[in-house]
């Protein structure tokens, strides 16, 4: 059996909201208190997001330029630094939790992708 079930489908549709919820939820949850790159970081995130989901190749993409190959690195890249900002920025309290639980989410997510190969199969 395979644990692999985040297709590019899922992907597509999961793009906006995180994209949103990057750019909003700072604002709500008075990110930046340990911190200013807290607020900053996931705000510019959030709108660099935005812009990669509306480039990428798939379903939600507008412009699809952009590989979603590409958009998959990318996502890990983001993983990678949300989970090493909170250490090497100095963030404590919801700055940390923020990013550790957003990093953690982000990887989950990258690592469930079913590759397309597994999908056109499964068809």
């Amino acid at each position: 059996m395979n644990i692999r079930f985040v297709t590019k489908t899922i992907h597509a549709y999961l793009d906006y909201p995180v994209a949103l919820g990057l750019i909003a939820l700072p604002m709500l949850l008075n990110l930046g208190q340990s911190n200013p790159l807290a607020f900053w970081l996931s705000v510019t995130t959030g709108i660099a997001a935005l812009i990669l989901t509306v480039l990428t190749d798939h379903e939600t993409g507008l412009i699809r330029v952009v590989p979603y190959s590409f958009h998959l690195v990318v996502d890990f890249a983001v993983g990678v630094v949300f989970l090493a900002a909170p250490f090497v920025l100095g963030f404590s309290g919801i700055d940390f939790a923020y990013y550790i639980v957003n990093a953690l989410a982000v990887l989950t997510v990258v690592s469930l992708h079913k590759p397309e190969m597994a999908e056109a199969q499964a068809a």
